[in-house]
């Protein structure tokens, strides 16, 4: 089933080049994965040093072997570093759970 994957992030105010251009490497990573159809990058227009990446993978097993992948896990731990607080994810499934 389609899987949605939101990721919320919140960056100090300091490096925005470098995370822009992690995040940028992130995506383009992602791109090459198997079952990747899209991501968008968001800026909340309330507080400018949160984020917001929604990310659509064909199953949700994609996004699981692109989350728990070594390759990810680095970029991770890369973002971390100017984050103020750890990522939030929710997943999300497009459609009724219920057959409908």
């Amino acid at each position: 089933m389609l899987t949605k994957v939101l990721i919320k992030r919140r960056f100090r105010k300091e490096n925005e080049r470098e995370i822009l251009h992690l995040l940028n490497q992130l995506r383009a990573k992602a791109m090459g994965m198997a079952g990747y159809v899209s991501g968008i990058t968001m800026i909340s227009a309330e507080d400018p040093q949160t984020m917001l990446v929604i990310g659509t993978w064909e199953k949700l097993d994609h996004w699981l072997q692109w989350k728990d992948s070594a390759e990810r896990k680095q970029f991770e731990a890369m973002l971390e570093v100017y984050q103020d607080q750890p990522a939030e994810y929710e997943v999300y499934f497009v459609g009724s759970p219920f057959g409908e």
